[in-house]
């Protein structure tokens, strides 16, 4: 899924086919990827019949070419498709915080088990995990040569097959000195058996109610994930899905949509067999990922900047009124935005008034203003809080500590500064003719 999708964004980005042609290409080749990938086929179509009815009701925002505010609806829609703005949240809530993962066999599980362990160990936990998985033979082992691998202690009963006493056993054991327990439990063969797996979480879970039952599933099952997924669901009251195997099946993108359509949270995913290969899913850098992060980041940003820049003008306008006075963080917050949006001859098309801040009738005069822009960030970047806020205080040391901070001569300090004096007269003729006009208007005058 991950290439054709990229090579479909790249070729609808540079290509040269007209606008019309290129969408419809584009969301057949949408289609196949996702299909391809196991989602839904019901899933798949009702995707792109929401890109298509958005094209037809929205019209794209003026810093934007047609096809990249395309390809953000398809990056938007294809988020919802895998959890939205769901940010799962990975931080324990007390000490010690208790895990208990569950899954069928040969989902990843007892594997898992030890990258959690790891990925808490890496942010300066104590951690320890209990092998309360009495159904399989060598789960024990496995999960001490695991635990030795990553310098984690393992607790276990050879002999004993009771795991709820196992569970308890351990958060003894471990309670008093480490934050974080993980309880790795029985799985079952294949996935008709998903009763006695629900059956045996409820009862370990009564006995040391954890803090989270993590569901784990083995992107293989692909769309009957939705099944097992809505089961674990609604069978616990506290739960979160980790999705393993990512890089070694074409059906992750039906599990991930699958799991996502049920309301559960995805809390990880596992992208590979090693200990460090197990990331927190994010669904937004999840399909950044698969339409391609550079492609994609770059139109992200102009949105972003768009967004920045709107903000930056109501701002401006409480300026205008009188409401608030321009400081300089203002013309930091400003400069940022327009950075973000793209190229300065592309940006100064679209924003009406910008030439009062930057005048540049042709392209020398506009390369000289994307030069200009860089040093006022950099000297903007070098003040104090108070220098912004306050402007008025920056004095010839001042001017000398700013220009060293930022590579810069003085004399680049003082032409923004003198521009910020001159943008301040100009508001404050602006504010004095409306004035003017107002009162004009209310026989006034």
């Amino acid at each position: 899924m991950l290439e054709n999708l990229r090579d479909a964004v790249r070729k609808f980005l540079t290509g040269s086919t007209p606008y019309e042609k290129a969408v419809d290409e584009f969301i057949k080749d949408l289609q196949k990827a996702l299909i391809s990938a196991d989602v839904n086929v019901k899933l798949v179509f009702s995707l792109t019949s929401r890109i298509k009815e958005r094209l037809i009701k929205e019209k794209p925002p003026s810093i934007l070419e047609r096809k990249e505010w395309f390809i953000s609806i398809v990056y938007d829609e294809l988020s919802k498709l895998f959890g939205g703005d769901k940010e799962p949240s990975v931080n324990p809530t007390k000490n010690p915080y208790i895990i208990m993962l569950v899954g069928v066999q040969g989902s990843g599980k007892t594997t898992t088990a030890a990258k959690i362990a790891y990925f808490y160990k890496k942010k300066g936990y104590k951690v320890g995990l209990v092998a309360a998985d009495t159904y399989r033979p060598a789960a024990l082992d496995q999960l001490v040569q695991l635990g030795q691998q990553i310098n984690v202690p393992v607790y276990g009963e050879r002999d004993n097959k009771n795991a709820v006493e196992i569970a308890k056993n351990g958060i003894s054991k471990f309670k008093d000195n480490m934050d974080i327990i993980i309880v790795d439990t029985a799985g079952r063969h294949g996935y008709g058996e998903e009763n006695k797996l629900l059956e045996e979480m409820k009862e370990i879970y009564e006995a040391i109610k954890p803090d989270d039952v993590i569901l784990v599933i083995d992107t293989s099952i692909g769309q009957k994930a939705y099944d097992l997924a809505s089961r674990f669901h609604q069978a616990s009251p506290i739960g979160s899905i980790i999705i393993t195997k990512m890089d070694g099946t074409a059906k992750g993108g039906g599990a991930l949509s699958a799991v996502a359509a049920t309301g559960a949270t995805i809390k990880f995913i596992g992208t590979g067999e090693k200990v460090d290969e197990l990331e927190v899913f994010n669904p937004k850098r999840y399909v950044s990922r698969i339409l391609g992060m550079g492609d994609i980041e770059t139109i992200l940003d102009k949105i972003k900047g768009m967004e920045e820049y709107e903000k930056v003008q109501k701002k401006m306008e409480d300026v205008m009124t009188g409401k608030s006075k321009l400081t300089l963080k203002d013309v930091y917050d400003q400069l940022i935005a327009l950075r973000k949006m793209g190229p300065l001859s592309k940006v100064l098309q679209h924003i009406p008034g910008l030439g009062v801040m930057l005048p540049m009738p042709d392209e020398t005069q506009l390369k000289i203003g994307e030069e200009k822009m860089k040093k006022w960030i950099s000297a903007l970047n070098s003040m104090t809080y108070k220098e912004l806020e306050n402007p008025n205080i920056i004095d010839k040391s001042r001017m000398r500590r700013i220009a060293e901070g930022s590579g810069l001569e003085i004399e680049d300090v003082k032409e923004l500064l003198e521009w910020y004096n001159n943008m301040n007269k100009l508001l404050k003729m602006v504010k004095r003719k409306r004035g003017d006009f107002e009162k004009f208007f209310k026989g006034k005058i």
